[in-house]
């Protein structure tokens, strides 16, 4: 004998109630307001790179790999990890910053199959200037962004 197994269902009216409540807890507009920021400072960002003939991922590697280093060498693995690139495309663009003077390749002494890369000076100069105008531009935004966080804190939408 089988059993049947019969699903009882809310009345449409729940339902519709329940799909209230849920939209009622988003705060669209604040969150397209921190999306909208987050945006303007990435195109912010790219243009900056590009201003210091460099291109956005060169930039974000020549951050990664000072900021993320704690002053040792980083490997190209590692390196690709922290870009969310594959490790073939970190190659291709360690080779293109190495001929253009911004970092160097070592080979790791404890595995000779690793590559690790370091800044040069150059890469640093260079990094230095656009850190520089990054933060000036974080501190003029970074009120309204503090804000937006509040404000999710509040409304309950961030723990």
């Amino acid at each position: 004998m089988a059993i049947s197994r019969t699903r009882t269902r809310q009345p449409a009216k729940a339902q519709a109630s329940r799909a209230a409540d849920e939209v009622r807890d988003v705060d669209y507009r604040a969150l397209a307001q921190f999306r909208y920021e987050l945006r303007k400072f990435v195109a912010f960002s790219e243009s900056a790179a590009r201003k210091e003939r460099l291109t956005p991922q060169q930039h974000q590697a020549l951050l990664s790999i000072k900021g993320f280093s704690q002053d040792k060498p980083v490997s190209v693995g590692e390196l690709a990890k922290l870009l969310l690139i594959r490790h073939h495309t970190a190659v291709e663009l360690v080779d293109r910053m190495t001929r253009l003077g911004l970092i160097v390749r070592l080979a790791d002494p404890d595995d000779r199959r690793r590559s690790l890369v370091r800044l040069t000076a150059e890469g640093e100069r260079r990094l230095r200037k656009l850190s520089k105008i990054h933060f000036e531009e974080l501190s003029a935004v970074g009120n309204a962004l503090t804000e937006m966080l509040r404000h999710f804190r509040r409304s309950g939408s961030l723990c």
